[in-house]
């Protein structure tokens, strides 16, 4: 336990920003599990709006350093490709 008052200011500036954080990264991981799933359903439409979502959540988890732009870049694509792979077996043009 923090002995000091800035300490214990301190450690209740870090719990907040926990619960911040983790909620940032919870709803990002939401987004890309429901993109992954609508694909493995073959559902197009549902696909291509949930991966409106993820990528921006990604690109905002970014923004405020909860993942490294490399790490947002390859997730990004790989959920891209499924999308775009499921949208050439659907047979429709890319958007």
């Amino acid at each position: 336990m923090p002995n000091t008052p800035s300490a214990k200011a301190e450690l209740k500036k870090s719990l907040k920003r926990r619960q911040r954080n983790r909620g940032r990264r919870s709803a990002m991981r939401t987004w890309i599990k429901r993109t992954e799933q609508a694909v493995q359903a073959g559902d197009l439409a549902e696909a291509e709006r949930y991966l409106v979502l993820a990528v921006k959540l990604i690109d905002k988890n970014v923004k405020w350093n909860q993942l490294h732009a490399n790490t947002a870049a390859r997730k990004k694509s790989r959920l891209m490709k499924s999308v775009e792979a499921l949208r050439s077996q659907a047979g429709t043009p890319a958007a």
